[in-house]
């Protein structure tokens, strides 16, 4: 028989993991940083404000127009 009993754990990218660890220090990594990219994905949308033509003016105090 060759398989061991216990195994020793291993990572998904095959590295040696120490005890009381799931994923090494590179995959936990590469994990916060795809979490983050969907995070910046998420947040990097405009919220209650609609999409304008070039050069147009978002309101009168913009215009430069002022009322005195």
């Amino acid at each position: 028989m060759t398989d061991e009993i216990y195994p020793e754990p291993a990572c998904e990218c095959g590295a040696h993991l120490e005890e009381g660890q799931t994923r090494c220090r590179k995959c936990s990594a590469r994990q916060r940083w795809i979490k983050k990219q969907a995070a910046k994905r998420r947040d990097g949308r405009r919220r209650g404000e609609t999409r304008r033509p070039p050069r147009a003016a978002r309101g009168l105090a913009a215009a430069g127009v002022i009322w005195s």
